[in-house]
């Protein structure tokens, strides 16, 4: 017996080589793409237009399997959430939130994160694995024909598609998930496949530096970047990512980025929290980090109200305040939104997502032992404290 090949994790140029191995033309893996990634097909003898032959070797050799749903919940404005299985009792969530004029699918690329953002609450629940790339596409292919049977809309070309735009901005950091996130965004832009805009599909990433250089030359897509700090002291203790790549790395690697880029700006991501990284003080300095220097980073900023978690200690800042924030960014000529919390009632809003996932690093076992220690030996112990001389 030999292992089914998926053909949810084949790219374009891997599917035609597959096809030559069973001795078949290059076209056979264009229809056959069709099939699977424009009309949701999963079952061989339903793609009638390939020979008989073809089918029957499929049957014996291939899958096309994408990760079983183990809950799917529609919140009260409408966005749906879906935990899904990617086995060894490891689970991710897949997001989609419509809108009046489009309807944005978020993924997963990893169970768990290695990152530990202090705002997120993937984070606090280490790292498990990376996802294959039939396990992130399939939450595509899963969800746009999910979504079509749920209006009664047919699979196909001719049906009108629900996921417009896609970000990747679910569980785990891309980048450190690199190769099967670009094979997925290749399949994502491909015109025999999802058809999608570079400029519609967004990746975040919390820095990973020498990786936006490589997905630059690969698959530019549109950036967004997990900023969340004004200066690199706060940063370190947000995102500690930054203690790798401080921004003076990162703003260089955006402005690298932005000559291969589909838009001509970074979407800078920032989680307002109370008292932490939202006063004036700090918004002038984001002004300063964009627009000072020889080479200005062409940029706008998504201010993301916080979704508060136990575990955090954190607080959202209020609106007057965010409000205050958002103008003396628009004051520098900074295009900035305030992002509308979506999905937060069924903790599908951002930061929220945990999924049920297997915590192997032990983060909250690690946790709680630190306050332990902490609340015995005082607040810092553990932390690196500066001795005056």
């Amino acid at each position: 017996m030999t292992d089914l090949t998926n053909l949810l994790d084949l790219d374009p140029a891997q599917l035609v080589a597959y096809c030559g191995e069973l001795g078949e033309k290059p076209f056979r893996a264009k229809q056959l793409q069709r099939w699977i990634h424009q009309f949701g097909a999963s079952d061989f003898d339903a793609m009638t237009d390939l020979a008989k032959s073809l089918r029957d070797k499929l049957k014996t050799r291939a899958t096309i399997s994408a990760p079983a749903i183990i809950s799917d919940h529609t919140s009260a404005d409408g966005t749906r959430k879906w935990l899904l299985d990617v086995g060894q009792g490891n689970a991710v969530e897949t997001v989609f939130i419509p809108e009046e004029n489009r309807g944005t699918l978020c993924i997963s690329t990893q169970a768990g994160c290695a990152v530990n953002c202090r705002f997120c609450s993937t984070g606090k629940q280490g790292f498990n694995r990376n996802l294959t790339v039939g396990e992130i596409i399939g939450q595509l292919w899963m969800a746009e024909f999910e979504l079509r049977r749920t209006k009664g809309i047919e699979p196909g070309p001719k049906g009108e598609r629900q996921i417009t735009n896609v970000v990747m901005m679910g569980m785990g950091e891309p980048l450190l998930n690199f190769e099967p996130t670009v094979t997925a965004l290749k399949l994502m832009l491909d015109d025999n496949a999802y058809g999608l805009s570079r400029r519609r599909v967004t990746l975040s990433t919390s820095g990973v530096v020498p990786m936006m250089d490589k997905l630059s030359q690969e698959c530019p897509v549109a950036l967004a970047v997990s900023l969340h700090a004004s200066n690199d002291a706060l940063r370190d203790g947000l995102v500690p990512l930054n203690k790798k790549y401080p921004l003076s790395d990162l703003m260089a690697a955006c402005r690298r980025y932005l000559e291969f880029a589909p838009r001509d700006f970074v979407t800078f991501e920032y989680c307002m929290l109370d008292g932490v990284n939202d006063t004036d003080q700090h918004a002038r300095e984001l002004v300063a980090l964009v627009q000072d220097g020889a080479e200005p980073v062409p940029c706008k900023f998504n201010l993301i109200p916080f979704n508060p978690f136990p575990e955090s200690g954190l607080k959202r800042s209020n609106n007057p305040r965010i409000k205050a924030f958002a103008q003396i960014l628009m004051d520098a000529g900074i295009v900035t939104t305030i992002r509308k919390t979506r999905g937060d009632d069924i903790d599908a809003a951002c930061g929220q997502l945990a999924g049920e996932v297997q915590d192997r690093t032990r983060v909250q076992e690690r946790m709680q032992k630190m306050a332990e220690y902490q609340k015995k030996f005082g607040k810092d112990f553990g932390r690196i404290v500066e001795v005056p001389r």
